[in-house]
């Protein structure tokens, strides 16, 4: 049986990722093409307990290092039960989110050592990487815009403008070492030259 397809959906908040990812659904759909959905953190019933911690606006602060281990004990969850069943059954996994969120966050947002993601990313995931990362990328001021007319804010979304200047950064600088995997679309503009871009991106893959 031919492995599936493994994409993620990366970006800042407020980029447009649920909207994108409903319509990455339907096109896979439209194609015939068997899709699992997925999102990290959580994934699976473990993994989403670790999801609640890491968004919990509670009143225990949780250190930088403990926040990286978290993140990958449930992506070692989501992974082993959901991501690479899918996979090996041929499935397309769509996934909102994966190690690249690390990078950008605790990497780049937390100022965390990009030595010490590298191992637990080799650790946890071996050889695993996404066939197509789309990163939607916006002015930080536009997505955090969009991103305050939600009703709730979690732990993340609270962060201060310069916290999200660095994952901006952050994602930007990985999109440039790694420009085969990861396409970069400009996420202020409308919604359908967006889509248009998400499609451009997928050929190569429906080859």
């Amino acid at each position: 049986m031919t492995r599936g397809k493994f994409i993620t959906l990366e970006g800042g908040e407020g980029v447009g990722k649920s909207t994108n990812l409903i319509f990455l659904r339907e096109v896979f759909e439209q194609r015939k093409i068997p899709v699992t959905v997925a999102r990290e953190p959580g994934g699976t019933q473990m993994a989403e307990q670790l999801r609640h911690l890491l968004l919990d606006t509670g009143k225990e602060a949780i250190g930088k290092k403990t926040e990286l281990l978290l993140m990958f004990a449930a992506r070692a969850q989501h992974i082993k039960h959901v991501i690479e069943p899918a996979l090996a059954k041929g499935q397309w996994v769509l996934c909102d989110r994966f190690t690249d969120s690390t990078y950008a966050y605790q990497g780049g947002g937390r100022n965390m050592k990009t030595a010490n993601i590298e191992w637990l990313e080799r650790f946890v995931q071996g050889n695993l990487k996404p066939d197509l990362t789309i990163l939607l990328d916006a002015p930080v001021e536009t997505g955090m815009k969009r991103a305050r007319k939600r009703i709730f804010t979690d732990r993340f979304e609270s962060e201060q403008i310069s916290f999200f200047e660095r994952v901006r950064e952050a994602y930007l600088v990985l999109a440039e070492a790694n420009p085969d995997r990861i396409k970069v679309i400009r996420a202020d503009r409308p919604l359908s030259d967006v889509q248009d871009a998400i499609i451009e991106a997928l050929i190569p893959l429906f080859a």
